[in-house]
């Protein structure tokens, strides 16, 4: 009996995997070493590498680290071969001259680096400018010019005029007589003309006034002026209480204007328009907008001629026009409708060629399209399904534009960019041939373009390539991960699987700790961000570690993306349109997938964590799918839409505001939680306004729900310093005691 107990006893063990060990102080060393701070000085190098273009147009430069130093390097579009900037030793020496402080030839710390006509180099080192003699190595103080321009008045390009503003109306004064000229006459506080609209412009105090702002836009001929009037004397204000400052004892009061979904009561901009010559203005069909959907005006090379984008309230109508002021004519090119939101139109005028080149999604798919202006017929110049990213340069000379677009190859994934030019006839060319990510940057003349290409399972190499066929001409730098590997780190899996509709492949990744053991059951954390606008799989290498830090202390952490999120099809992102509670389904189904396919993943210990937009699916997945979340962070989160900057909300919950508002709101679901939540926040967000976390902690104190809520209050929206630190510990260990019932270390070492 007793050699059958304990034979069902080593069955029941042999088949039940082991919950993962309780976490040491090496697991959080492990976890440090993988932080975004050690890349390029201690885990992993060249994960993605910068480039500089010399404004001179000579070439580049750009750094190649590795474990025991890093080295300035440049290529010359004569030479076309990779060399050292400078002599490291040498200017390591004069930097301790100079400093008084012993520089180390592989940790020179430079920026702003440019090459003078006698091949001499100007540098920044400590806020100060030098320039480098690249014979002697002898550094000269260069006395930086000291800006003498007003900001609150502007030149005009033939020197003969200034315009400034007084009592909030636009005057010009002529520059050879000192002659004043009013042009505008309505100005009073609050209603400002030749002003502009700062998002982040704060007031302090109960009366605080705006900063002041000045802008006019002259043409080239100096005959026209364009500017806006900015009213701000319906708008209302967010507010915010400043605790952090130490010399104070009372928190100073901050404000700015800020619009929600639905408001009228915000700041409005009118485009207006001058005639130099009559001091007239020129009145327009242009609308009087918002902040959030004002009329963006683009100059012409033809006097009087300018070009005018705005979207209807709604972001359902998108419209181009030409505006001719010697005529006092519009024209409506372009006229973009949708029943859901239009969130990326983009246009270029090429005026010399009588064109514009737009983005649509007409089709279903973002394509490009060829207005002649001539004609005034519209060309579509691509066509298939795939997802095109943006424009990245055009020769008008030679009528091509060179674009990026995604899931365009069969046999690519479809977040994985690529490189092509197309002809004005159609004629279309692949340029970056490796089925991988291809992240661009191209010379100011488009001769030439540096390629940071990868998946997330093939390190990145960096190259210097020509712009018309594509041709590496060097390598430049390749990631280096031989210090991570050591510690065990492979690179995330990524998998994919059908959608909620039964008919999408969606994709995401999966991140292991490095000592992951096949025998252990491990909880998964969900690292989310369903904001419609973007993205979070993991398209390049450098991308690999983003959440490897987490995985370190016993977690599996994945990231995915469902339906609703951008860069496929439209009807692909069209799910999250009025429905942005939903965004997670596809994650659940996810990891129940997930779960089904891996013995070690435990279904029933399952987290979350997001910041803004990931702040808002942590709090839904706490409020929306309390059974299956036990334990979210929640940080800097849009808990409410209309208590949300207007745009973002209009855009993808709709306008007017209607019931969904309330429906998926975190806050008007308090009552739904039954796990572990930790609410974060940063003080003065002038971001995502604080006071919807706010509201949501007194929600659920209304009812009686069990959470966690830390303010950080010298914090904007993204979190910086001791404070970003404080922080990640704090997530950390809320999922070590709460994921893995397993008591957290506080002090541990960052470096």
């Amino acid at each position: 009996m007793k050699k059958i107990l304990i034979l069902v006893v080593t069955l029941i063990l042999g088949s039940t995997p082991f919950h993962a060990q309780e976490v040491t102080l090496d697991h959080y060393e492990r976890a440090v070493s993988f932080m975004y701070d050690n890349y390029n000085n201690k885990t992993a190098f060249n994960l993605y590498t910068s480039v500089n273009w010399f404004k001179d147009k000579s070439g580049f430069w750009f750094i190649d680290y590795s474990k025991d130093k890093m080295i300035y390097k440049t290529v010359s579009f004569k030479g076309k071969k990779v060399e050292n900037l400078f002599n490291h030793e040498k200017l390591a020496q004069s930097l301790s001259d100079i400093s008084k402080e012993k520089v180390k030839s592989n940790g020179i710390s430079v920026s702003n680096i440019e090459r003078n006509s006698n091949g001499d180099l100007t540098i920044l080192f400590k806020e100060q400018k030098y320039v480098l003699n690249m014979e002697t190595y002898e550094l000269l103080k260069e006395e930086e010019q000291k800006n003498q321009s007003n900001l609150l008045e502007t030149k005009s390009p033939d020197g003969k005029w200034m315009a400034y503003t007084k009592d909030y109306n636009l005057f010009i004064k002529s520059i050879e007589t000192d002659e004043e000229f009013q042009l505008s006459f309505k100005g009073e506080k609050g209603y400002e003309y030749a002003s502009w609209y700062g998002w982040y412009d704060k007031m302090e105090g109960e009366n605080g006034a705006r900063p002041k702002r000045f802008y006019v836009n002259w043409s080239e001929d100096s005959k026209w002026i364009a500017t806006s009037i900015v009213d701000t004397r319906n708008a209302e204000k967010m507010y915010m209480l400043d605790h952090s400052i130490d010399s104070l004892y009372k928190p100073k009061l901050l404000s700015y204007y800020r619009g929600s979904p639905g408001d009228t009561t915000m700041v409005h901009i009118t485009p207006v328009f001058y005639n130099v010559a009559s001091k007239k203005e020129i009145k327009t069909n242009l609308p009087r907008a918002t902040h959030i959907n004002s009329v963006n005006i683009r100059g012409s090379q033809e006097s009087g001629k300018l070009y005018a984008s705005y979207s209807e309230r709604g972001f359902l109508k998108q419209v181009v026009k030409q505006i001719n002021l010697n005529s006092n004519t519009e024209v409506t090119l372009i006229e973009e409708t949708s029943n859901t939101g239009i969130d990326n139109f983009d246009y270029r005028v090429l005026e010399e060629k009588d064109k514009i080149i737009f983005l649509s999604e007409r089709t279903g798919w973002r394509q490009m399209y060829i207005l002649d202006l001539k004609t005034n017929e519209t060309k579509q110049l691509t066509s298939g399904n795939y997802y095109i990213n943006s424009i990245d340069y055009i020769d008008e000379d030679n009528e091509t534009i060179y674009f990026l677009a995604s899931g365009k190859e069969t046999s690519s994934n479809p977040y994985h960019q690529q490189l092509y030019k197309i002809n004005f006839k159609g004629k279309e060319t692949l340029l970056t041939q490796e089925n991988a990510h291809h992240q661009i940057d191209f010379s100011k003349d488009g001769d030439y373009f540096v390629d940071n290409y990868s998946t997330i399972t093939t390190p990145t190499k960096t190259v210097f390539r020509n712009s018309k066929s594509g041709k590496i001409i060097i390598e430049l730098t390749t990631a280096d991960v031989s210090q991570a590997q050591a510690k065990g780190w492979t690179t995330p899996e990524p998998f994919s699987m059908i959608a909620k509709d039964g008919k999408t492949v969606i994709y995401g990744a999966m991140w292991k700790p490095t000592n992951f053991n096949s025998s252990k059951s491990y909880p998964i954390i969900d690292a989310t961000y369903t904001g419609p606008h973007t993205q979070v799989f993991p398209k390049s290498f450098d991308r690999g570690f983003r959440n490897q830090s987490l995985a370190e202390l016993g977690f599996i952490v994945v990231s995915i993306d469902g339906l609703g999120t951008s860069g496929r099809s439209k009807e692909f992102h069209d799910h999250s349109y009025k429905n942005m509670e939903n965004n997670l389904e596809d994650h659940v189904l996810a990891i129940k997938e997930l779960a089904k396919r891996h013995h070690w993943i435990d279904i029933n210990r399952v987290g979350i964590f997001g910041h803004s937009a990931g702040g808002y699916d942590t709090g839904r997945a706490m409020l929306g799918f309390p059974d299956f979340y036990k334990v979210g962070v929640a940080s800097s989160a849009d808990h409410d839409f209309r208590m949300e900057k207007a745009w973002w909300p209009e855009m993808y919950q709709g306008w007017p505001v209607d019931a969904t508002y309330e429906k998926v709101s975190n806050i008007t679901n308090a009552k739904n939680l039954k796990g572990k939540l930790l609410l974060v926040h940063g003080g003065i967000d002038d971001n995502v306004n604080p006071s919807a976390t706010f509201k949501l902690a007194e929600a659920l104190i209304n009812a009686d729900k069990e959470f966690d809520l830390l303010i950080l209050p010298s914090q904007r929206h993204g979190y910086v310093g001791k404070s970003r630190s404080y922080f990640i510990k704090k997530r950390w260990n809320y999922f070590i005691k709460h994921l893995l019932d397993t008591e957290p270390i506080w002090d541990f070492k960052w470096n």
